[in-house]
């Protein structure tokens, strides 16, 4: 009677899920960098970026990011979020996006005032006096003097992001319900402490 072999043939590899993230930004550069650098320092959550090549304001990046939900889905765990600065936007065209927030637990808006420029100021400084863009663009460039030409990797370390995070938490006191309405506060670390996987 012939014997039959078992099998040892190995069950494929099924990849664990990791959380997802998708982060729709106005900035055609400078966000995209940051968040590039974000993903570089392997962490457990999965971070999608949609950009555009050109700068546009905020209800385009709330259409960008309701376009691919609603091409691809979004699990109740995963999160989309809009990345956009304060300065020439009207209050109108930010509320279009508060309040599309507001519809799911799972939806966000990181706001920086005046500009995103601010939020990577504060990985170096606590970003006192800033009160203008131009004001961020020229204090930012005493600790990236190229910044213009991208946000360089070796800039940004895990704890400076940290430090960046617990800064803007002291500017942010009491914590904003919708977004920074004067000059020098950022809720952008909200996000960035949520795709850390760090408690508040």
């Amino acid at each position: 009677m012939a014997i039959k072999r078992r099998s040892f043939e190995r069950p494929p590899a099924v990849r664990p899920y990791r959380r997802l993230f998708v982060v729709a930004v106005e900035g055609m550069k400078t966000e995209p960098d940051y968040f590039n650098i974000l993903k570089a320092f392997q962490l457990k959550v999965e971070i999608r970026i949609l950009a555009e090549k050109f700068h546009v304001a905020p209800d385009k990046v709330l259409q960008r990011i309701q376009q691919f939900i609603r091409n691809n889905g979004l699990r109740s765990t995963d999160e989309a979020w809009v990345v956009v600065d304060k300065d020439q936007w009207s209050d109108e065209q930010l509320e279009k996006v508060f309040k599309w927030t507001n519809l799911k637990p799972n939806y966000g808006l990181a706001l920086s005032n005046p500009k995103f420029e601010f939020w990577l100021l504060l990985h170096f400084e606590d970003g006192k006096g800033i009160s203008t863009s131009q004001d961020c663009s020229t204090q930012l460039k005493r600790h990236l003097p190229n910044y213009d030409k991208g946000v360089d990797a070796r800039k940004i370390s895990l704890e400076q992001v940290r430090e960046a995070i617990r800064r803007a938490k002291v500017k942010d006191k009491p914590p904003c319900s919708d977004w920074p309405r004067s000059a020098g506060g950022t809720t952008v670390y909200r996000l960035i402490q949520k795709i850390l996987d760090e408690k508040s």
